[in-house]
């Protein structure tokens, strides 16, 4: 998906070569006023992110560097894929960058297959999990203490995608907490936020599947249970990624990526104003606001 351009493209380093090659004075004038606004004379260029679908966290970082690389002269796409399209799409050099790989855990398998045509830029989140959640007053803290207590939540746990990772590592750990006896509803992401949203309103207790980042921890007030045996694994970090020779063409950009960096409460503010939107045509807009009002973090990931 193509979002609108958020600034023109500004004076080229290339123009300022061909101005200092010029002997007059009033060239050499205008040479230096050429230069002069270095910081905002971008060299520009095309590039592309890869975005996972249906990953507020991929789409929420993308979305906003997408703004702002444009803000600097970039001219940027997004494309949307699932996860392994898009790591074969970055191996082989159609996508520029990818936001969104956990590690060591949850995309390990791809770093494995395509590790040495892609290349690790930085990390930007280091809480990232996978969790289960229930609503902040429910009469349980602990998965240990679920089975116990199955019928305050209906004897239901309310999950994603049957072939998501997190659903698999739900699975494999219903027998370690004795949680044969309720039932694992998998359907889709969309359907279990449907019925947290319903149970919340309604002041009913719930057991979801989730993760975090996640805008749901901003929109609900929610808790994770505690995982004493490990099944859901250990927390782990969001990097971004780029094709093999991306930092020679795009040092800046490279440099920017790599060290940024994004709090929980921004991120969820972030994704919490996309979510409200009725559709994607009011991204533009909302990143925007969400610039305007955080101007002075925004400036700092490309001073």
């Amino acid at each position: 998906m193509k979002m609108r351009k958020f600034a023109p493209l500004a004076v080229t380093a290339a123009a300022g070569l061909v101005l200092a090659g010029c002997s007059s004075s009033e060239d050499t004038d205008t040479t230096a006023a050429a230069t002069s606004g270095s910081d905002e004379a971008m060299a520009g260029g095309e590039i592309t992110f890869g975005v996972f679908n249906g990953w507020d966290e991929s789409v929420a970082s993308s979305l906003l560097w997408e703004a702002i690389l444009e803000d600097k002269g970039y001219d940027v796409t997004l494309e949307y894929a699932d996860p392994a399209v898009t790591f074969q799409a970055l191996a082989d050099g159609d996508y520029d960058l990818v936001t969104d790989v956990w590690l060591p855990g949850t995309h390990a398998s791809y770093l494995e297959e395509f590790g040495d045509d892609i290349t690790e830029v930085g990390a930007w989140f280091d809480s990232a999990a996978l969790t289960v959640a229930v609503n902040a007053d429910a009469p349980i803290d602990s998965l240990a203490d679920l089975a116990a207590n199955a019928d305050e939540f209906e004897n239901r746990i309310v999950g994603i995608e049957p072939g998501a990772g997190l659903t698999a590592a739900v699975e494999n750990g219903i027998p370690t907490y004795g949680l044969e006896g309720m039932d694992f509803i998998t359907s889709s992401t969309p359907a279990m936020l449907a019925e947290l949203d319903s149970a919340m309103a309604d002041g009913e207790n719930i057991v979801v599947t989730l993760w975090e980042p996640h805008w749901a921890y901003g929109a609900y007030d929610i808790k994770n249970l505690e995982d004493p045996e490990g099944i859901l694994g250990d927390a782990e970090s969001i990097y971004t990624y780029s094709r093999n020779g991306f930092a020679d063409e795009f040092a800046d950009v490279n440099e920017w990526m790599a060290g940024f960096t994004m709090e929980s409460d921004l991120l969820y503010d972030l994704e919490n104003r996309l979510n409200a939107a009725s559709g994607e045509s009011e991204y533009p807009e909302i990143v925007a606001e969400f610039i305007a009002d955080n101007q002075e973090w925004v400036d700092s990931l490309t001073a």
